[in-house]
Order: C-alpha cells, then structure tokens, then sequence
C-alpha cells in the first residue's frame, strides 16, 4: 500500500508542483508591481473623472469578456476535435483551464507544452495521441501566426509598426523591435516547416537525423531523449496521416476563433474609453502580432513584467493620454490572472477525479 501510494505521488508530482504557492505569487506580485508603476507614472486622477463611465463603456467591456469566453470555448472545441471527442465538453474546460494555468506560472519562452501533454493523457487518452494533440495545438497555433501576419500587415503596411524607441539586447546585440520581430517570425516559419516535414513528409528520416546528431561527443547525453523524441514524431505522424479535411478545418477553424478574439479583447478594452478608425483597429491588431513574438522570449512566468511594459510601447498611442495603465491592467485582469485563480481552484479537484477514475477502471479489472 504504502509502495503504491508513493507511485501515486511520483506519477501526480508534475501537476502537484503547480500549487506551489510561490508558482502563482510570483507572477502576480511582478505584473501587479509593473502595473502600478505604470499607473503612478501616467495616471491623470482629472482625466480619469472626465471619461463617461456609463452604458457604452460597460457595453464594450462586456464585449471584451465575451472575446475571453469565445476564446476558452474555441480551446475547448479544438481539443475534443482532435481527441475526437474523445474528451467531454466538461472534462476540456478543466484540460484547458489547466493548460492555460501551467503557462501562466511558466517563463513564456518555456510554455506548458510538457504539462498539457500529462494532462491530456490522464484525461484517458493514450500517450501516442496525446503527444499528436499537443504538438498539432502548436503547429495550428503557430501556422495562424504565420498566415496572419501577412494578411494584417498588406492592409496596414510597415511604417507606424514599430516603436522607434524600443531596444533590447540579444547575445550583446542590441535589436530594435522590427529586427526583434523579423528575427522571431523568420524563427517561427522556420520551426513550422520543420515541424510540417517531420510529420507529414519523412517522420522517420527526422528520427534518424535526430539521433544521428547525439553521436557528436557533446551531444551523447541527450540520446534518449532524441530517440523518446524522434518515436513522438512517428506517432504522431501515424495519428495523423490519415485524418480527412474535415477534421483539418474544424481544428484551424477553431484556432482561428480563438485566436482573433484572444486580440480582440484589447480593440474592446480601449474602446470602453475612447473610440477608434477602422484603420486604428488594424494597426492595434497588427501590433499586437508583434507584441507577441517578442513577448516569447520573456523570461518571466506568463511574460508578466513585460506584457505590461509592452503594451504602453506598442499600444500606448491609440488610449486615452493617462490611461495605457489602466487599460495594460484591465487587459492582464481579463487575459492572465483569471487563469491564474481558475487554475487554483480547477486543480485539485481535476486530481481527484482522474485518479479516482484510475482506480475505479482498475478495481473493476
């Protein structure tokens, strides 16, 4: 018995780590921190009085809420596409409020790929198409990127796109935001094709080359995990062959959905105080696509700290003068800290049922 439960606790260890208590107050303390500093700098208390706080404000933030639900349902929908609805519409509430939970308590250049992938197994479905439902969720993800960015930028062209007065260091260059994003788009487009011919062109040719790489003196301790890595590929690559158009384009059409209303949310947010062209809308969209490649590369939990500062950068010149804190922290309090909280409270009742389920397919064996 005793035996048994210590498995138990090795098998839950990686999602029991996410209840740290530091997990969840570090990021919060840092976004808040920047948040507020960002208000003490900017905030005008006489302008905050002249904005007319009344149905049209609340109407536009309750759009901005609905750009959130729309978002967390187009997840959910994604995921029982590709598990073939194999997960209940119940059941992925919890997948994706705990998927969003492990990357808002990870450094962003991180992710929670690694725990989303113990999610989904626990939740019955076997590890060969667990690992196709985590790597396809980033390949759509990153292939809406690539598509849209393209498309946003004919119709708002190139030169308003950058801050001039954003700089950062990188191997002791110091790039400017339009050299950061064509950096982390080339990067992008280049995984994504990487990842396109691995599973669909010659997923056992990549497992060769994978392993053939660890032969290098440097590289021999990562051989197993290039062999682990290489039979993912071919799994998912046997997943997924074979799946029709239909199953294709309910899966993108879903990230499609998600991922609009995911920069949706700021367009209604400024909205709420002040009004925007058609062409403004556009910009502040596109901006946002640049926004979130060099957010990638944050090393703090969730990006927090940076998404802050970021946004008075990039969006700072479409709000209300004295108000990008207050709309950079209303953004974080509709798009990370509920994750943060919901994660909390999902959590511990998601183990409890997916290992009481563990138990009760075992008895009944």
């Amino acid at each position: 018995m005793t035996k048994l439960a210590g498995k138990n606790r090795r098998k839950t260890s990686p999602v029991r780590q996410l209840l740290s208590p530091s997990r969840v107050f570090i990021p919060v303390v840092i976004g808040l921190a920047v948040a507020a500093w960002m208000l003490w700098k900017e905030f005008d208390l006489e302008k905050f009085r002249m904005l007319d706080w009344g149905w049209q404000a609340i109407f536009w933030l309750g759009c901005a809420i609905l750009m959130v639900v729309v978002r967390d349902l187009g997840y959910m929908y994604r995921i029982r596409v590709l598990t073939d609805k194999e997960i209940s519409w119940r059941n992925s509430f919890d997948v994706i409020m705990l998927w969003e939970f492990s990357s808002a308590i990870s450094p962003s250049v991180v992710g929670g790929s690694a725990v989303a992938l113990f999610i989904v197994n626990r939740e019955g479905i076997n590890l060969g198409r667990s690992t196709a439902v985590v790597m396809v969720t980033a390949f759509l993800d990153e292939l809406f990127y690539i598509l849209m960015v393209p498309l946003v930028l004919l119709s708002v062209g190139m030169s308003d796109l950058f801050p001039a007065e954003l700089r950062k260091e990188i191997f002791g260059y110091t790039l400017g935001s339009r050299h950061i994003f064509y950096v982390g788009y080339s990067f992008i487009l280049f995984l994504t094709t990487m990842i396109l011919l691995a599973i669909f062109v010659a997923p056992h040719t990549t497992k060769r080359l994978l392993v053939s790489f660890t032969y290098l003196g440097f590289l021999k301790k990562w051989r197993a995990s290039a062999i682990q890595n290489g039979n993912d590929i071919i799994t998912t690559s046997l997943e997924l062959k074979n799946k029709p158009f239909s199953f294709w384009g309910q899966a993108f059409g879903a990230t499609l959905f998600s991922w609009t209303a995911r920069f949706w949310v700021v367009n209604f947010l400024i909205l709420a105080i002040g009004s925007l062209t058609f062409n403004e809308h556009m910009m502040i969209y596109a901006r946002q696509l640049v926004m979130w490649v060099i957010m990638l590369i944050s090393p703090t939990p969730g990006g927090t700290g940076v998404a802050e500062y970021m946004f008075g950068q990039f969006l700072g010149d479409y709000i209300v003068d004295g108000f990008p804190g207050v709309v950079a922290l209303m953004w974080r309090l509709f798009t990370y800290y509920p994750y943060l909280f919901i994660g909390v409270i999902v959590l511990p009742g998601w183990i409890r049922r997916v290992y009481l389920k563990r138990k009760l397919i075992t008895f009944k064996k």
